[in-house]
This record gives C-alpha cells, structure tokens and sequence, in this order.
C-alpha cells in the first residue's frame, strides 16, 4: 500500500521580530537602508511633477470656486465647501494625471503594458514555496487551481524548484474535506503539496503566514502569496523567480493581475473595466513608484529573509478602528520592507490572474474590510523611518474610503447652501465649469483606454474590434453613473459603522453566485433609498441645485435594482454574445 504523502515537510525555523512603529531606528536598521536600490535617475522629478501638477489643477479649481462665491461675500457654507472641495478635486485630478502619463507612455511605446512573463535564462538558484492561504473556501475550486498551477510548472520544467503550501484558517468542520481533497492532489502532483490548517486564528491571513516563515521560512529563499481565487501560470512564477534571483536587493515583486473567471454581468463589467482601463491606470502607478511600489497581498513574488527580517506585524494599541491587528497588512509590509532598505517593484506580466466578486453586494462585504483596514493606515502614516512614498500610498489608501463621506458631505452642505446660504456654488456658470471639468477628468481616462485599446489591430481584435470597444465603453459610462452615489453612500455607511467601533467579520468571500433575490437586496438598500426620496422631496425648493444633483438621486434609487439587475450570469451571457465587454482571451494554465 502506498505510504501518505506528508502533511508538512521538516521545520526549518525562521526568527521574524515583532517590528516597531515609533520610537528611534536602531544602528541596524539605519544601516540596512543603504542597501542598493535600482530606480530610475529621474524618479524624483516624476513624483514632483505629478504633485506640482496635481496642487495646480486643485488650487486653479478652487480659485475659481472662491471668485464665484465672492460675489456676495464669502460666509460660513462657503468655507465649508471650499474645505471639502479642496481635497475631492485633487484626488480626482491626481487620478487623471496618474492616467494621462499612463495613456502618454503606452501610446509612445515607453511602456510595454502588460508583457509576456519572462522566461528563465540561468539554472534556478534558489527555492520557492508558493503560499495559499484559505479560509472556510470552495475546496474543490481551490485545489482545482492547485493542481493546474502545478501541472503548468511541471510543463515548463521547473517543478522541482517549488513546493505548495495551503495554510488553512479554515473552522474544524471544514478540515475533513480539505484534507481529503489535499490527500489526492497530493498524491498525484508533480509539485509537492503540504497542508496544514490552524485551530487558533491568530492575526487572521497576516498570521497565518507569519506563522509558516516562523516555522518553515528558513528552507525557502521566496514565497510567493497566492489567494484562493489566484491562478498563475507556470512560466509566470518560474520568471519571477529568475528576476529576483538576478537582483539581490528586491524584495518584493508584485504583479498586475487581470481578472478571469467572469460569469455574472457584473463580473463581466468589471472585467472589461480592468482589462481596459487597467493598463493604463497600472502604467501610471509604476512610472512614479519606481523601487517603491506597493503590495497587494497576492501574485506577488517575496524574499523570505527579507521578509521576516522587516515583517513582523504588531498589534497596534488601543481599540479599533485604529487599534488591534492589522488587517490591511499588505502596504504596511510594503513600507517595512522599505524602511530596511529593500527594494519593491511592480510588473505588468500576462498569465497573472484572479477572480471578481460576482454581485454589487459582494463587492460590498468586501470593500467593508478593506475599508477597516485602511482607515486604520491613518495610524501609522507618521510611523518612524518609513519612505514618504510609502507614506503617501498609506494615505492614498485610507483617502479611497474616505472620500465617500467628504462627497456626501459635500452634496449636503451644497443643498444646504441651496436652501439657507442665498448664493449657491452649483448653479453659478464657473462653478458649473468646474463640475464638468471634474466630469472630465473622471471620465478621461476611459477615453484614453479606448484610444490606446484602439490604435493596434491585435489590441482591437482582442477586445472584438473597435466598435465593441467604444459601445462598450458607452454601456460602462452611465452604469458607472449609477453606480458612483451607491458606492459613496455604501463606503459612508461602512465609514460610521468603523469608528462607531463595529468590526468587520472575518466571513469566506462569496465567489460563484447567480442572482439576487430583490428580498435580501431591499433591506441592503433602505438607506440608499430613503437619501433619494430625500433628494427628491427637496427638489422643487432647491430647483437648480435638484437638477444638477439628479444623476446622484438617479443613482440612489436605482440601487437595489442595479444590484439585482447586474448579478444575473444570464444577463452577463446575454450581453456578451451580443458584443459587449469583449475581453482579450488570456493564456490560462
């Protein structure tokens, strides 16, 4: 009888200190980060530029504001949105330059976008455990991605030089079909596959992986993070491995992945979202962050010495949403990995994939845990030592959730000013200027994905020519219109809830579903509803105000029916033979 594969292999224990936000560098960390890095010679000036740009367009923008507010005096509504308005600008501004130099670099070919993942030209050197961590997943869904991934190393005959790990946070129940479906992976793989599920949750992800470098870290130079709806192929992570080998001072290599796997029309919407606009926006990003560019938490490639020499995560003190473990621990491991002096640097590789949720709502649960764990960055932008990039990025993520409230805020304060101030900003013609600038610099960076989607013939064929593209686009344009005032009001909602001190559960990620019944939608969207009905009432004493805010009211009311409208896979099917989000088919192991 064949003897069972082993759960685990021998431990070989990793020491992975517990790092400090405040107080002083110590003599050793001032002199890791004199490690070498390799950025380009012009990064400074980038990421002047783009901030000297971003100031000018907000401080043009608010200026004009304050000219038409003038008019009669400034009083206390219009302070009130002039301080909102200020920020709200400059993150839209930010966005579109961010886009442009994007659009700029891949129309000028200084820029590849996404490229083939690099093939190997030396004898691997080193070892690769990839990582999975689970909790309470579809087993068969994930162990099917397994054994592909595995059988795509195997034909690109680097299979020998990495080994599978599926970390399970999963509860007690679920173990016995875990451990059944990794007794026959295991058995049949060409790439070894452990397996080990934990009784304490301790930490949640960050833990659990914290908990394997402590114990196994030592054996393996890198580790290479893969979530349960991750999918790689062999060449992908091979490649990886190679340009890390190549050089000693990166730390961390994170790609760009493309969705995959879309079923609902949702799905199928937000695929064609990051297929198109994707490229350009993730351009942009890699142009100003040069060795400082951030962490997703997945497809990502990590040295594990460097790792656990930078990583190890603190409970922060006092109570949430600021206190307790960090839940957002990707970028806060990207900025430790910083401060000691190494490297991290983004890629745009094809065959680095992962799944959508399927439904508005799913993204919702979701977002509401992202939305904990970045506000709590707010915490720790002024930890010791850290890169002002990574500063910056910290901000920018907390800044994502944040700008919910302060549009919402903003549209009040703007009705208020409507009814009580007398001189209302939005229904000024300068002020009616700059909302359509605004529009513009929302909605350009579609345009421009469009254009470079457009402007090379296998580019086009890939997403059904240039006609599915722009009707497309023009489907994806005013059901982002509706969809921006329920995502304002949802992050809003989940904003109060953070710091009235309700935390986010720790629930598996629904990922397969087909509809929503309109009786679990409605409770979901009662206040969305009530805000609209709200809009609506106000109407007729706020006439010029109404009308200008009546995309926003349109959205409000219509979200439940978006939400159950977008989850159907039919629909999805539906639209797509008819043309429309059209997706460049991707080579899947």
């Amino acid at each position: 009888m064949d003897m069972p594969p082993p759960h685990l292999p021998a431990d070989a224990p990793l020491d992975m200190p517990v790092q400090r936000f405040g107080g002083r560098l110590s003599h050793e960390d001032k002199l890791a980060r004199l490690r070498p890095r390799r950025s380009p010679p012009d990064i400074l000036g980038r990421r002047i530029l783009l901030m000297l740009f971003t100031a000018l367009l907000a401080v043009a923008a608010l200026n004009a504001i304050k000219e038409t507010l003038a008019t009669d005096g400034i009083g206390i509504w219009d302070v009130l949105v002039m301080i909102q308005f200020f920020p709200l600008f400059g993150w839209v501004a930010f966005g579109f330059l961010n886009a442009a130099v994007g659009f700029i670099l891949l129309m000028l070919g200084n820029h590849p976008g996404y490229i083939p993942a690099p093939r190997p030209t030396t004898p691997f050197t080193s070892r690769t455990a990839l990582l999975v961590p689970i909790h309470n997943e579809d087993v068969d869904a994930v162990f099917g991605r397994i054994a592909r991934m595995a059988r795509s190393l195997a034909d690109f005959g680097a299979a020998e030089h990495f080994d599978f790990f599926v970390l399970s946070d999963s509860g007690a129940d679920a173990e016995p079909a875990e451990e059944a479906a990794w007794m026959r992976l295991a058995r049949t793989s060409p790439v070894p596959v452990y397996y080990r599920r934990r009784d304490k949750n301790v930490g949640r992800k960050p833990g659990n992986i914290a908990d394997w470098v402590r114990r196994f870290g030592a054996a393996y130079d890198h580790m290479l993070v893969i979530d349960a709806d991750s999918l790689m192929s062999g060449q992908a992570m091979a490649g990886m491995v190679h340009v890390m080998e190549q050089r000693p001072s990166l730390a961390l290599l994170q790609t760009v992945p493309t969705v995959i796997g879309a079923r609902t029309f949702f799905q199928r919407w937000m695929q064609f979202n990051n297929r198109l606009y994707g490229p350009v926006a993730s351009a942009g990003l890699i142009w100003w962050s040069g060795t400082e560019s951030t962490f997703w938490g997945h497809n990502a490639l990590i040295r594990t010495r460097a790792f656990a020499e930078s990583c190890g995560l603190p409970d922060l003190a006092g109570p949430p949403p600021f206190g307790g473990p960090i839940m957002s621990h990707d970028m806060v491991e990207a900025a430790l990995l910083r401060r000691r002096g190494w490297s991290a640097h983004m890629v745009m590789i094809d065959e680095s994939y992962e799944e959508f949720p399927p439904t508005l709502i799913d993204l919702a649960v979701r977002d509401r845990r992202w939305a904990q764990g970045n506000i709590q960055h707010l915490a720790l932008i002024c930890a010791t030592g850290f890169h002002w990039v990574s500063r910056l990025q910290l901000l920018i993520g907390a800044t994502a959730f944040i700008t919910s409230p302060l549009w919402l805020l903003l549209i009040l304060t703007t009705i208020a000013q409507a009814l009580f101030g007398g001189n209302a900003v939005i229904v000024h013609g300068t002020s009616i200027e700059i909302l359509g600038l605004t529009l513009v610099l929302l909605f350009a960076p579609k345009l421009m994905s469009g254009l470079w989607a457009s402007a090379r013939r296998d580019r086009r064929a890939g997403f059904g020519g240039a006609g599915a593209i722009w009707r497309s686009i023009g489907l994806d344009i005013p059901l982002s219109v509706l969809m921006a005032p329920v995502t304002m009001l949802t992050q809003t909602i989940d904003i109060i809830s953070i710091f009235r001190g309700r935390r986010a559960g720790w629930n598996p990620q629904s990922r397969d579903r087909d509809g929503l019944a309109m009786s679990n939608v409605m409770p979901r969207y009662r206040w969305h509803l009530a805000l609209g009905g709200l809009f609506v009432v106000l109407t007729p004493f706020v006439p010029a105000a109404g009308l200008m805010l009546a995309p926003i009211t349109l959205g409000l009311l219509a979200a439940p029916w978006l939400a159950h409208w977008t989850a159907s896979a039919r629909r999805g099917a539906a639209f797509a033979a008819h043309g429309f989000f059209t997706v460049p088919v991707g080579h899947l192991p």
